[in-house]
């Protein structure tokens, strides 16, 4: 009796053990089955949306159909005078430049071939071809300006898709006006920017026994050459420390000069003087006086002329007699 009932009890401990994991299988079953209905849902609304986005693009595709007709025709002229621009610059590029160039050519006449293809094209399609375009037209424009920096080719470029070719580089006859323009508004500045000196007074001076100076007009006397003036106002012109330049000729035409090396360089060319004095210009007027001793130096009788120079312009001129 004993023995029975100690060999049934492993029997029921094991059905139950059976009964637990086909409980486990039957649960995994279940949500498996739940998750796979779910997913297929999901693929379901997906499936629609892209239906639904399908005939929307579709629908967007027709309306566009004209416009997008329209694009294409600009893309195809606009590729068009890129490669007349391509083979002008093959003629002028270096061996090294016209492989690179060569090789972008190529591409814009595939795109130009697809273009005359006749295949029907979408609004994302030319969107697309629209941004290669503006790719090559930058790489094309560097080549220009490597290569024709001197704007000698007559090369034409678009502006934008939506005009017609108009010339990259302008013509000798309006460079030439243009140039002509900037150096007449840049007279009219120069001129603007100029100094005058007004109210002169020069001559000699003799020495006095208390060592001072007094004016001369006698040639045997002078131990000194002297210029006074007032120096005009003026807004336009830069303000700060400016030399200002004497220039005095004898009556042989000789001029006086302190060294050899006193030279300074004038919108008429180079130009020696005499002496100089640099001055703190404000804008406003100033009164200047400008020296140069004689050093024994005889004089001669007759005219002296004077003139004065700032910023590599003459502002002005005077003259002296000696008897």
């Amino acid at each position: 009796m004993t023995d029975s009932i100690h060999t049934s009890e492993p029997k029921k401990k094991g059905t139950g053990g059976y009964i637990a994991v086909i409980i486990l299988l039957l649960l995994a079953l279940g949500g498996m089955f739940f998750w796979l209905s779910s997913e297929k849902a999901k693929l379901q609304e997906c499936g629609e949306e892209v239906s639904k986005l399908a005939a929307d693009t579709m629908a967007y595709n027709e309306m566009l159909e004209g416009y997008v007709g329209n694009m294409s025709n600009d893309l195809k002229t606009d590729f068009k005078n890129m490669l007349a621009t391509y083979d002008a610059l093959l003629e002028k590029g270096s061996p090294a430049q016209n492989d690179s160039i060569a090789a972008q050519k190529a591409r814009i006449e595939e795109l130009v071939e697809e273009l005359e293809s006749g295949k029907k094209m979408t609004a994302y399609q030319i969107s697309k071809l629209r941004k290669e375009n503006e790719t090559l037209r930058t790489i094309m424009k560097g080549y220009v300006y490597e290569i024709d920096s001197l704007n000698t080719l007559n090369l034409k470029l678009t502006s934008d898709l939506d005009s017609t070719s108009t010339q990259l580089n302008l013509t000798k006859e309006e460079r030439d006006a243009a140039k002509k323009e900037a150096e007449e508004k840049g007279e009219v500045i120069d001129k603007a920017k100029k100094l005058q000196a007004y109210s002169f007074s020069s001559g000699a001076l003799r020495s006095k026994l208390n060592s001072t100076t007094t004016p001369t007009t006698k040639a045997r006397n002078a131990v000194q050459l002297k210029s006074s003036f007032t120096i005009s106002e003026n807004s336009v012109t830069s303000k700060g420390s400016k030399p200002v330049y004497m220039q005095i000729t004898d009556p042989g035409g000789k001029i006086f000069q302190t060294r050899s090396s006193n030279i300074i360089e004038t919108e008429s060319g180079n130009v020696s003087y005499t002496d100089m004095k640099t001055i703190n210009y404000t804008g406003s007027r100033i009164d200047v006086a400008v020296y140069y001793d004689l050093n024994g130096q005889k004089m001669s009788k007759g005219n002296y002329k004077v003139k004065i120079y700032c910023q590599g312009q003459l502002i002005g001129t005077d003259s002296f007699s000696l008897k």
